[in-house]
This record gives C-alpha cells, sequence and structure tokens, in this order.
C-alpha cells in the first residue's frame, strides 16, 4: 500500500473514532442532563399537580421547573430505571385480589405493592383473614403468632392471630379473628362493619410491632383502614412505629364510615380529644372514620388528578369538601392503572381468539361473531358492538344509557350489558333485552370470563359515570383495542382523549355534561367513525392497544411520596 494511501486510512479511522466519541459524549451529556432534572425535581414536581378552584389557583400555582428539552415523563421514566434508595411500605386495606375482591380496590391492593417491589420496595400488604377466603390460598398460609389486644373503652381483649403467605415478592400478612370475619362477605351493615374495621386498623398497627417489621410508610385504603392514621399518632405515639409515616388513599369518597359518635367513641377505644370537629366528628351526632384518617395522615392521594380537585367542591365533595380544601397541600392525584399481565388479548385465555397490533382488527371480528352466537345476538361482524361492563348503580351514569337505548339501538348497533346492582336498573335492562331481541344482551350477573370476552369482542365500551373516581374499565378497554365512550370526570377525564377529526388523534369519545342528549351524540359521533372512516376508527384501536395503561409510571410517582415523606 502506498504511504498516501496510509495517510488516507489513517484519517478516515482519525474522523471515526472522533464520531463516536462525539456521539458518545452527547449521549452522556443528554443522560446528565436528565438526571440533573431529577435530583433537582422534588416530589410533588413529579407528581401530577393538584386541581384547585379557579380563584385559588393563581395563589398556590408552582410552576415545575424545566429545563430545555427535559419532559418530566422522562424524568419520571428515568427515576424508575434509577432507582434509589430501597423504601419499606405496609399497605393496610380491606380487600385484595386474589383473595377476596368486591371492586377496584382489591386491584389496586393486589397491582401497585407487586410493581413496587420490582421499583426497589419492600412491601407488606395486611388484610383481614375472611372465612370467604378460598382454601387454596388458606392451606398455603404460614402461622407467624397469635395474642390479646384490647380495643373497646371498657378494655374488652380481642384474639389477634397473624397468619403469612408471600407470592411475587409481596408478603400477605392475614388479621385472623373467626368472631369478626367468619361473614362471607367483606361488608354487611354498619352496626358489624364500623366495630370490625375498628378491631383491624389497631390489630394492623400491633402486628407490626409483634412482627418487628417497622415501614418507612404505612399506606391506608380507605375508610376501612382510616383510623389508622389516628391509632399512630395516639396509642401507638411511644412505639419504634412512630417513625412511620403514614398515606391515605381515598378510592371513592362517597364511603367513608359514618356512624353514631358514642359507638365509635366506645368501640375505637381512641382518646377523647380526637372527637372534635377537625378530626372525626360530623354533624354533633356522627363520627366519621374517613374524616379523621385524612386529618391524621400526613398525605392523601385520591386516584386521579381531577377527581383530587373534584372532591375540593361541593357536588363532589360528599360532605367533605371544606375538610379537603384545609387539607389541599397535602392531597395528591395518582391516577390507577391495571396488571398488563392478566389483561393482555395476546395471552387470554378467556377470549375466542388472542391478538396484538398486528392482527387486532382481523381477530377483533372473529371474537365479535363468537360473542354474537353465545349470547343469541344477530350475527353480523359489521355491526357496532357496544359494551357496559358495570355495578348497575346511579354513579355509573346508567339513568342516561336508560333514556336513550331506543335511539342506539338502530339496526345498526347491538349493546352487551354485564353486571348487577339496583333492582330498578336490572329490570329495566332485562326488559330492553326483551323489546329488543338479537340486539341487546343483558346479563345481570358478574361473570368474569364474559367480562374478559366482551372487552375483546366490542367496538367501544359505555363509561359514562355521574363521577367517576379513576375507574379501570376503560384502561381495560383500551388495552383490548375497545373505544372507550366517556364522561369527562375524574379519571375518565385524564385517561381518556377524546378524538380529533382535524389531526386524526385521540383515543376515544367523551362528552361533558350530565345529560342523555350528550351521550348520544358521543355515541353517534363513534358511530359515524367507525362506519364511514373505518381506516381511522382501526387505527385508533391500535393507539388504544399501544397505550401504556400499567402500573410502571403510577408506582414510579407513588414511589416519590414515599421518598418525600421519608428522605
Amino acid at each position: 500500500m502506498s504511504e498516501s494511501k496510509k495517510t488516507e486510512e489513517k484519517k478516515t479511522k482519525s474522523k471515526t473514532v472522533k464520531t463516536k466519541k462525539s456521539d458518545s459524549s452527547a449521549k452522556a451529556a443528554e443522560k446528565k442532563t436528565i438526571k440533573k432534572v431529577v435530583k433537582k425535581a422534588k416530589a410533588e414536581d413529579v407528581i401530577a399537580e393538584v386541581v384547585v378552584p379557579a380563584d385559588v389557583a393563581a395563589a398556590q400555582a408552582k410552576p415545575l421547573k424545566k429545563e430545555p428539552e427535559v419532559k418530566i415523563e422522562e424524568a419520571v421514566k428515568e427515576i424508575v430505571e434509577d432507582l434509589g434508595p430501597r423504601r419499606s411500605v405496609a399497605f393496610i386495606g380491606s380487600e385484595c385480589y386474589p383473595f377476596v375482591k368486591t371492586g377496584g380496590l382489591a386491584d389496586v391492593m393486589y397491582a401497585l405493592p407487586k410493581e413496587l417491589v420490582k421499583q426497589n420496595c419492600d412491601v407488606k400488604v395486611i388484610i383481614p383473614r375472611y372465612k370467604c377466603i378460598p382454601w387454596k390460598f388458606q392451606e398455603k398460609m404460614v402461622y407467624r403468632g397469635e395474642y390479646y389486644m384490647d380495643l373497646f373503652a371498657d378494655g374488652k381483649q380481642f384474639y389477634v392471630g397473624i397468619m403469612e403467605y408471600e407470592w411475587d415478592g409481596v408478603v400477605y400478612d392475614f388479621i385472623d379473628n373467626e368472631e369478626l370475619f367468619t361473614s362471607g362477605n367483606p361488608y354487611t351493615n354498619m352496626v358489624d362493619d364500623i366495630p370490625k374495621f375498628c378491631y383491624f386498623s389497631k390489630a394492623a398497627l400491633s402486628a407490626l410491632l409483634y412482627l418487628d417489621w417497622i415501614p418507612d410508610v404505612i399506606h391506608c385504603h380507605d375508610w376501612q383502614a382510616a383510623l389508622t392514621p389516628i391509632y399512630l399518632r395516639t396509642l401507638f405515639a411511644n412505639t419504634k412505629l412512630a417513625s412511620s409515616k403514614t398515606i391515605m388513599t381515598v378510592h371513592n369518597l362517597r364511603f367513608q364510615g359514618i356512624y353514631s359518635l358514642d359507638a365509635i367513641k366506645y368501640w375505637s377505644g381512641l382518646p377523647d380529644y380526637v372527637f372534635n370537629k377537625d378530626v372525626l366528628v360530623q354533624n354533633y351526632n356522627d363520627a366519621n372514620m374517613l374524616k379523621g384518617g385524612l386529618a391524621y395522615a400526613d398525605m392523601i392521594s385520591t386516584v386521579s388528578n381531577t377527581y383530587a380537585g373534584e372532591i375540593q367542591s361541593e357536588f363532589y365533595g360528599e360532605g367533605l369538601d371544606a375538610h379537603l380544601r384545609y387539607h389541599s397541600g397535602k392531597l395528591r392525584g395518582i391516577v390507577n392503572g391495571i396488571d398488563c399481565e392478566i389483561w393482555n388479548p395476546e395471552t387470554d385465555e378467556r377470549i375466542f381468539k388472542n391478538y396484538n397490533t398486528e392482527d387486532a382488527i382481523a381477530n377483533k371480528k372473529a371474537n365479535k361473531v363468537e360473542l354474537q352466537k353465545e349470547l343469541g345476538l344477530t350475527v353480523d361482524e359489521n355491526k357496532f358492538v357496544i359494551g357496559l361492563i358495570s355495578r348497575l348503580t346511579n354513579q355509573k351514569g346508567l339513568d342516561l344509557v336508560n333514556a336513550i337505548v331506543p335511539q342506539m339501538v338502530d339496526g345498526f348497533t347491538q349493546l352487551v350489558v354485564l353486571g348487577t346492582g339496583d333492582p330498578g336498573y336490572e329490570d329495566s335492562f332485562r326488559y330492553y333485552e326483551n323489546a329488543y331481541k338479537g340486539e341487546v344482551c343483558s346479563c345481570i350477573q358478574y361473570d368474569e370470563d364474559r367480562a374478559h370476552r366482551i372487552y375483546a369482542s366490542a367496538d367501544a365500551l359505555l363509561v359514562p359515570s355521574l363521577f367517576e373516581p379513576c375507574g379501570l374499565t376503560q384502561l381495560i378497554a383500551m388495552r383490548y383495542g375497545t373505544a372507550p365512550i366517556v364522561r369527562e370526570t375524574g379519571g375518565l377525564k385524564d385517561t381518556v382523549e377524546p378524538y380529533n377529526m382535524y389531526e386524526d388523534s385521540g383515543n376515544g369519545f367523551t362528552f361533558d355534561g350530565y345529560d342523555a342528549g350528550l351521550l348520544l351524540d358521543a355515541i353517534n359521533r363513534a358511530k359515524t367513525l367507525y362506519f364511514e372512516h373505518r381506516e381511522s376508527y382501526d387505527a385508533m384501536v391500535i393507539r388504544d392497544m399501544e397505550k401504556d395503561v400499567s402500573w410502571k409510571l403510577s408506582a414510579a410517582q407513588y414511589r416519590q411520596l414515599y421518598l418525600q415523606l421519608k428522605p
């Protein structure tokens, strides 16, 4: 090789090395910038800001500190990857999937701890050992100890047993007391439930002491665990648990644990000074367990950013709006996720035909045809099938649905209803099934298998709620490529981006006012897109399936709360 060619080759190699070094330096600088933002950002910067009334928004506004070209979502993702210090968390709640479930609380108590374990947390979940827990779980529980605990104002002694079960890195401790937890249903009536959950809130703390497991944070869920922060700062103030911080999460403000003041004072055995208007007292003669928990908790969270703002208003506040406005400085909104392993159309064994983003359009049609056959509907893959999977109660906006069924079922549309609840709604949907045979099917039952098949088969899912703290059905629907039709409230507003015909963007259809005509308009917009612009509708199906509805980012936000409480 000539000298000139060798010289030319050396220059080329030199340029390549310099270019690689330059690229490497740029990537390192970018990563350093993101880490710098993560370190500088406080936990409240990462967590979605609480929506506040307009007249105080300006006074409370704290703009997020930004650096060029670095978004907060990137900072959260970086936190997930760069886990940082380990934290221990005790979850205390009344139900947890798969042991016992009556609603969305059980899903959160299962899925959030499971994700937190992946994000460098030690998690212990404490729930009652109900008799209705399936034997396949009970037979695997390990005995951890027993003792007696005083509870009532007269010092009555109650047995406390601790049974343990470990699964997916999460430790589950069950509080055992046959006298209190023998019912087949976790919730019966307030006379029985109030003393039962007074006992549970105190027993959960005493179990942590007995096991000598002192968590950084005690995370309490809904009114059934709401006395825990009060017990911690009163009767347990001189124990090792005093170093723990508490978070009170509100899943649905409508349920608060309200009963006679004298009865709760006796059943709880709490000191007299917590029974005042700022903590437990409501309407002079009643005590409100959730109100007390909110007052004593170090931090309050609820299950969506919009709902955190709504509950500070009179309409959504369920009588606690003033109390929540007073404590708004410690109120945060973090939207829920879903377990994407359970809800996965590619592996779901309960649906007729599995699919992913590659073959979703064809295989959703195949699922639709099989569902039509199963339910006795007219078999036609071109029909627009609307699903409604819900508790049949006023909260879910079913009066709006009832008002428009005749206009909705127009020869091109079918309606499938699944759920139980108020007898009036159950009867009305049975009537519509008889009136529109072959076009309406009303399954007045709870059937998990059928729910999966409806999510996979329907073209759209109705969630027209009067209020919805977070909502899981719209998240599951999107996971299965089923477009949600929702009212803009709570978590529905936070998770569903309305379709924009000019930009061909969005992942669902929304309406704002609580009005049957507006619901019908949203349904008709969905049908117009489906029948007249099928390519755009199909593209939305794929966008929905690609949307991240997992717990990953939500868990990262909760973890930031824990770090804020225990730096």
